[in-house]
């Protein structure tokens, strides 16, 4: 078997394809088929902003019957079928892409010849029995790292929410790194996706244990219609925005971990925009505001987190350092965290609050 590193237009590939010296062997087919307007627009915006995509692998043999060569897609059908199918008119582009609501005869001419000659990624592999081909991606599988459970969502959907989830995260990249709330292997697969699903779980259900499966059933519930979508993704959109011009102090800071944003945010925006699930769970009524004393707030937060990193049980914040010490993502713990962090942003708790808390 030998494998050679090659490149090809998208203009020679449909040329090919249209002229059958390519074709598509679904025998090698490893998705579900053609994809949904979702994920066909966000690759294809891929390509017209001039981002790489995986390559894709071309089996080349000579055809016994006819003893003419032959080249057959045997990885990367999905992504050639899209563009295959954009080229032909056959979509527009929607969710949170450039070109929204245009097909490609829509596009401006420049853009059209920039798609069509943009450069494919392509190893043709030659000199080889279909076993090898088989024996060849089995152990390229071999060596990738088993699914996380959010990367397990985003493969198993493809609707609604899981593109509200993935265009959510892309817009907040720069933040979750600039304050250091993940690192960019934890980007990569998919904790910032796991938490904007859990701030949603939050919104919808109040302070709750996370799951897997409770995750999973936004998933599963919103997948065909999401009806507050755009409510939610402003919601949550400005109150980073807001944490970002008015909290700039808590950068990289023990209240930018993970856990400690979920309950920030979620406070945040129950104090804003009120949360009915978390109002009903604890009596606690928001100010219609993101905080009362924006200094007080951003030194009370400050205060926390210096108090959590060096463990301190009887400081000004000794619910919250034990809410923030292990089983983070528990009821208890996240009333615990909440609580102190209304107080933070002048919100009063009642005691129903306090008292979940023994």
């Amino acid at each position: 078997m030998k494998i050679d590193n090659s490149s090809e237009s998208i203009a020679k590939i449909l040329e090919m394809l249209e002229t059958k010296e390519l074709v598509a062997n679904h025998d090698y087919q490893r998705g579900t088929g053609i994809w949904p307007p979702g994920p066909s627009s966000y690759f294809i915006d891929t390509i017209l902003e001039n981002y790489p995509f995986p390559k894709i692998y071309i089996y080349e043999f000579l055809d016994p019957k006819t003893k003419r060569i032959k080249r057959e897609i045997v990885d990367g059908q999905q992504r050639i079928d899209s563009i295959t199918r954009f080229r032909n008119n056959e979509f527009r582009l929607s969710g949170e892409v450039h070109y929204k609501g245009l097909s490609f005869s829509e596009l401006p001419e420049d853009v059209q010849d920039s798609f069509l000659t943009y450069t494919v990624s392509v190893d043709v592999i030659r000199n080889a029995t279909r076993s090898e081909i088989l024996q060849m991606f089995r152990r390229m599988n071999a060596y990738t790292l088993p699914l996380n459970d959010a990367e397990k969502r985003h493969s198993e959907f493809q609707g609604r929410f899981k593109w509200f989830v993935y265009e959510l995260a892309e817009e907040l990249n720069e933040f979750f790194t600039e304050y250091d709330v993940f690192t960019n292997k934890q980007i990569v697969r998919m904790a910032d996706g796991a938490l904007i699903t859990d701030i949603v779980l939050g919104m919808e259900e109040g302070i709750v244990s996370t799951s897997p499966p409770n995750l999973k059933s936004l998933y599963s519930k919103y997948d065909k219609n999401f009806p507050n979508q755009e409510l939610y993704r402003d919601q949550i959109l400005s109150t980073f925005t807001y944490i970002q011009e008015n909290l700039d102090s808590i950068r990289n800071t023990f209240i930018t971990k993970q856990y400690a944003m979920h309950s920030l945010v979620l406070a945040l925006i129950h104090n804003r925009y009120g949360i009915k699930a978390i109002e009903d769970q604890f009596g606690v009524v928001g100010n219609q505001e993101f905080a009362h004393d924006k200094k007080a707030t951003a030194e009370a937060l400050v205060e926390m987190a210096g108090e959590q990193e060096a463990k301190i049980l009887d400081g000004n914040w000794p619910k919250y350092v034990w809410g923030a010490s292990s089983t983070t993502d528990r009821k208890a713990r996240r009333t615990a965290r909440m609580a102190s962090i209304f107080r933070a942003l002048g919100v009063t708790v009642p005691a129903e609050m306090d008292d979940g808390l023994d």
